[in-house]
């Protein structure tokens, strides 16, 4: 502290001040040792061993008290506060903590559960011990560098020499001033296979491994660095349509966590649930019952939208390297690991090979010591001291320097006159000279050793993974997914209302029209009489401008939803017609759909989900020059283009009313569907596998492996199957190969048929259901071909056929067994390519054409009405309305009708 003296004068107030001591400099010193002692030695782990110091101290201690018995924690505790000058709260808590990585210390007793939350039970309670993997890597202290404790009494560890990338294994997270570190835990196996790939000079890509499991999409992981993203998710399957169930939970969260958060969501209507219910004991089952009419794909995403059941991880990968911090990626630690591994190995390879030649010099010195006689020297045993007996031994050993690979020291005089006369009489010469010869063996290995160090590093680490990475096989699922948008999944958990006249949109106007059910997250999107339009978010209440003719939930990129819209121009009268889609917009912002003019006006509006266009009835009001007053006109002669296209003219004089007169069909072709294999999800965005054009009542046809199948709709949202072996668009008259292995039979079957049409979502087994029954074969081909292995008989020749499955059988039903493959045993069953499609799957369609260009106007044209008098079209033909290209047409003679095939597609093939 500073301290100030202040004289006072004669009137009681403050004088001169004497002996001040700025404090400033003391501050900025104080601080940054503080600063330094967290960083180094509290809150981030050296890049050498990995370990934190109060970690690495623990396990000086564990090794230091080691007997190979458990010792109770307590006692581990009370031993490492010789060396941890922090209290034993904060030295059982991080020994909590190694001991439930499962991997240095073996446990006795409970020690908690994290993925629960479960706390251990008291120090007194509980025991541990090294494991046998920590004895053989982590501790070494011929290479271990070493230095005082706090109080000087005892000597720790500077480091361990730990060869093994432990801190990657482990991961470690804390704070420190100034910055943070938080290094994700990896697979163990994975670890020493990657070291193995940097020793043979590749670099390693790693990607964590949580023990908790889940499904972790690591696209964005950056090697660990700062700035890097690991989105986490929860396994969740689903039981039945009622049922779902979480069996992995993501890294960071507790069941308890975990379940708390979808309580909250469905007490904030975000998902419905009937009742959640936690199993878990020692693996994960938390049970989440829907309620009914709830769709369970919907209710996936809506977790992970709204729960924990997905989490964002951001690693941060700081280290202790050169006794400073650095922010280094997971794979160049793992790289500097490695090497350092190998230099450990190394220099435990020379203290080896030192230890050896030692040996073999102190042997040869025994050996000519005693066979030459010399302990029975005069001028030896006549020697009164010990400079005397050097002098004698030095000059009888004089002939046999050559023998030793270094110089004779008076300490090996000293070991040799201390042997006991017993043990020189009953020396055995032959059994030296064999010791020796083992000695000179094991010293040619390490020589061999040193000189091939890379090869000795990799059987270093392959020896450890076979050794123990039993039972160590990723826990976590790597696998890319898309985002799921809160808005597209959030349920209809509030009203949506209007009042037209006034303008106002909102929750909380009970006493005005209900519009639709919609949740708190969507957008809507309001057409006004004026011929604008705006989109804004749900709220209790929102002006949006006068005169409401329409509004409902807006949809992001959704080109299938037409407008079909006439308005009138304020400024020349000309009604105007268009189609035209509302894709991107900025929110609250207006849009003007008309010319801009002022006073124009929409006179006739209607908002279309599937592109349907209408016929209407167009009444004009009466005047001197006209003598048809009303007309017909069809929105499908006007092609859907941007909100700001101008439209067609429709008629330059007074337009009376407007009124429906048919109802109107789609004019869109059908929605092109792919399916990515990476994701699991359908998409309209040419990603994957292409399915076909869905329309009304189209469905998804998927098989599982396990052989069943089942039918969905071609909703976006839906789920499927990583055991899924087939998805298509279903055609009811497709013909499907199955081959199939019956478990009681113990014999392969072969069937033919066609899949029944079934309720959505219902799975229905096409194969038997005895245990051990699998599914072989499925094709969708015509001809399919199978190459069929047979058992070798009496002959113990190998015989392979070839079996044409359409010659073998004919179209039965779904669920008979079907015929026999083969009457021999089967050995093994391979669909062969079929030779009527290319081996290369066929490319995507064209994509479709989307709406017009939203900034350019109409111009006058051919499409548009004459100025002069109204416009009377014709309604076109229903096949002409199809935006799809009609096929070119080939002219070409039929001399025989048994040379065409109309194929499931309905089209015609010659041969």
């Amino acid at each position: 502290m500073s301290e100030e003296h202040t004289d006072m004068n004669v009137d009681g107030q403050p004088g001169e001040l004497h002996n001040i001591i700025p404090v400033t400099g003391l501050y900025e010193n104080w601080f940054l040792d503080y600063a330094s002692y967290v960083i180094l030695d509290r809150a981030v782990p050296h890049i050498n061993d990995g370990l934190k110091p109060v970690q690495r101290r623990i396990l000086h201690s564990l090794k230091e008290m080691d007997d190979g018995r458990f010792n109770k924690a307590a006692n581990v505790i009370g031993n490492t506060m010789k060396y941890h000058p922090h209290g034993d709260a904060s030295i059982g808590d991080a020994m909590v903590q190694l001991g439930q990585k499962d991997l240095l210390i073996d446990k006795q007793g409970n020690w908690g559960y994290p993925v629960t939350g479960d706390s251990a039970a008291a120090p007194r309670y509980i025991e541990a011990r090294l494991s046998k993997f920590a004895n053989e890597v982590v501790f070494n202290p011929d290479t271990t560098e070493w230095q005082l404790s706090y109080d000087g009494r005892n000597k720790e560890p500077v480091t361990l020499p730990v060869k093994f990338p432990l801190l990657l294994a482990q991961g470690a997270e804390g704070i420190a001033v100034g910055l943070a570190t938080k290094v994700l835990p990896h697979n163990f196996n994975e670890l020493l296979d990657a070291s193995v790939e940097v020793l043979k000079g590749n670099r390693p890509n790693l990607m964590p491994d949580f023990p908790t499991g889940g499904i972790a999409d690591c696209s964005a992981y950056n090697e660990g660095q700062r700035g890097g993203k690991v989105r986490v998710r929860a396994k969740i399957v689903e039981r039945d349509k009622k049922t779902l169930v979480i069996t992995e939970i993501p890294f960071s969260t507790t069941t308890g966590g975990l379940i708390d958060s979808v309580i909250s969501a469905n007490d904030k209507g975000k998902i419905r649930i009937r009742k959640i219910e936690d199993n878990t004991a020692k693996d994960v089952e938390i049970i989440i019952h829907l309620t009914p009419g709830i769709s369970p794909d919907v209710t996936i995403d809506a977790l992970y939208a709204f729960t924990d059941c997905e989490v964002s991880v951001s690693p941060n990968t700081c280290v202790i390297r050169d006794n400073k911090p650095r922010f280094m990626s997971v794979n160049d630690i793992l790289a500097d690991s490695t090497h350092y591994t190998r230099d450990l190995l190394k220099l435990e390879l020379e203290i080896r090979l030192r230890d050896l030649k030692e040996k073999i010099f102190f042997s040869s010195l025994l050996k000519i010591f005693i066979g030459e006689g010399m302990y029975k020297h005069a001028d030896y045993e006549s020697a009164g001291n010990f400079e005397t007996v050097v002098e004698v031994l030095g000059r009888l050993f004089q002939p046999f320097l050559s023998h030793f690979y270094r110089e004779i020291l008076p300490e090996d005089y000293k070991k040799l006159i201390d042997k006991p006369m017993s043990s020189i009489t009953r020396f055995d010469v032959k059994k030296a000279d064999e010791q020796m010869k083992a000695l000179e063996n094991e010293i040619r290995e390490i020589n061999r050793h040193l000189k091939h160090l890379t090869d000795y590093a990799i059987a270093w680490f392959q020896r450890l993974r076979d050794k123990y990475g039993k039972d160590r096989d990723r826990k976590t699922e790597l696998r890319a997914f898309d985002k799921v948008e809160a808005a597209q999944v959030a349920l209809a958990n509030v009203k949506l209302y209007v009042n037209r006249i006034d303008g106002f949109v909102g929750t909380g106007l009970k006493k005005d029209d209900f519009v639709c059910d919609c949740s708190d997250l969507d957008e809507i999107i309001v057409f006004r009489e004026d011929g604008r339009c705006i989109v804004t978010r749900v709220q209790d209440k929102v002006f949006v401008g006068k005169d409401i003719i329409h509004v409902q939930v807006f949809k992001k990129n959704d080109e299938r939803t037409v407008y079909n819209m006439v308005y009138r121009d304020g400024q020349s009268g000309t009604s105007y017609i268009k189609r035209f889609s509302v894709i991107g917009v900025t929110r609250d912002k207006e849009y003007d759909l008309t010319k801009g003019t002022r006073g124009s006006k929409a006179v006739y509006f209607t908002a279309n989900p599937n592109g349907e266009a209408e016929v209407v009835t167009i009444a004009l009001k009466p005047h001197s020059k006209l003598r048809k007053l009303t007309f017909d006109m069809d929105f499908a002669e006007v092609a859907i283009k941007g909100r700001n296209s101008q439209g067609n003219i429709v008629t330059k004089y007074p337009v009376k009313k407007i009124t429906l007169k048919t109802k109107g069909i789609s004019t869109l072709s059908g929605r092109k569907i792919w399916y990515d294999e990476i994701l699991r999800r359908l998409n309209a965005d040419g990603r994957g596998k292409y399915l076909g054009e869905f329309d009304g009542d189209d469905k998804i046809l998927t098989f599982s492996g396990s052989g069943t199948y089942e039918l969905t709709t071609f909703d976006l949202t839906n789920h499927f199957d990583e055991k899924m072996v087939l998805i298509e668009k279903y055609n009811p008259e497709k013909v499907f190969t199955v081959i199939h292995f019956d478990g009681k039979s113990k014999n392969y079957y072969v069937k033919r048929f066609k899949f029944e049409t079934t309720a959505l979502r219902k799975q229905t087994r096409i194969i038997s259901e005895e245990p051990g029954s699998k599914l072989v074969v499925i094709s969708g081909e015509k001809r399919p071909v199978v190459s069929v292995e047979l058992v070798p008989g009496k002959n113990k020749v190998m015989e392979t056929t070839e079996i044409s499955l359409t010659d073998l059988i004919d179209v039965k039903g779904m669920k008979a067994q079907g015929n026999k493959l083969s009457q021999l045993e089967v050995k093994k069953v391979e669909l062969l390519p079929s030779p009527e499609e290319p081996d290369d799957a066929p490319g995507s369609p064209e994509e479709p054409e989307g709406p017009g260009d939203p900034g350019e106007p109409d111009s006058d044209g051919p499409d548009s009405p004459d100025d002069d008098a109204p416009v009377t079209p014709t309604p076109a033909p229903a096949e002409t309305r199809e935006t799809t290209k009609p096929p070119k047409k080939v002219d070409f003679e039929i001399t025989n009708p048994d040379d065409i095939e109309i194929d499931d597609k309905g089209q015609i093939n010659l041969f």
